[in-house]
């Protein structure tokens, strides 16, 4: 199991401001397209405090080395879904559909007077015997550059 803990500050941001960014579709595609998805479908459901995001995308697997290839094929379709019981919690979810493996975790909003503060903690596993290791620590670099670019596309969003 590989575990991936991301921290990332959006200064002069109130934690509403950066709630109703995360509920907002449109800032979801700009993530999307700012990570160069061959195609995306995003969803929000927002009913109150409670927020529902799935973000299922697909990428190119060109990159990859040829071991993770064959077990993702030329594309990876990648679901993430987020469930946020109160503007300051959410449980995160990320599968790749039909392959043995999952992420689950949390990501937390903490807000202070200069900002608000963003940290997702994820742990990733995958039962493939012999390289599911290397396959874990693939997919947790690949989690981190989105989550990195996201936190990028999210500070000029909120500028």
């Amino acid at each position: 199991m590989k575990q991936i803990h991301e921290e990332w500050r959006y200064e002069g941001a109130t934690l509403e401001q950066v709630y109703d960014m995360l509920s907002d579709a449109a800032f979801r595609e700009q993530v999307c397209e700012a990570q160069h998805v061959v195609r995306h479908d995003v969803t929000t459901e927002r009913d109150g405090d409670r927020l529902k995001v799935t973000v299922d995308q697909v990428q190119s697997a060109a990159g990859l080395p040829g071991f993770a290839r064959k077990f993702v094929g030329e594309e990876i379709n990648i679901v993430a879904r987020e469930d946020w019981l109160s503007p300051a919690k959410g449980d995160i979810e990320v599968v790749i559909p039909g392959k043995p493996g999952e992420m689950t975790g949390t990501a937390h909003l903490t807000e202070d007077p200069q900002g608000v503060t963003e940290t997702v903690n994820l742990a990733v596993r995958v039962n493939i015997p012999l390289v599911g290791g290397k396959v874990e620590g693939l997919i947790a670099d690949m989690l981190v550059k989105a989550l990195r670019t996201e936190a990028r596309v999210g500070a000029s969003y909120l500028a």
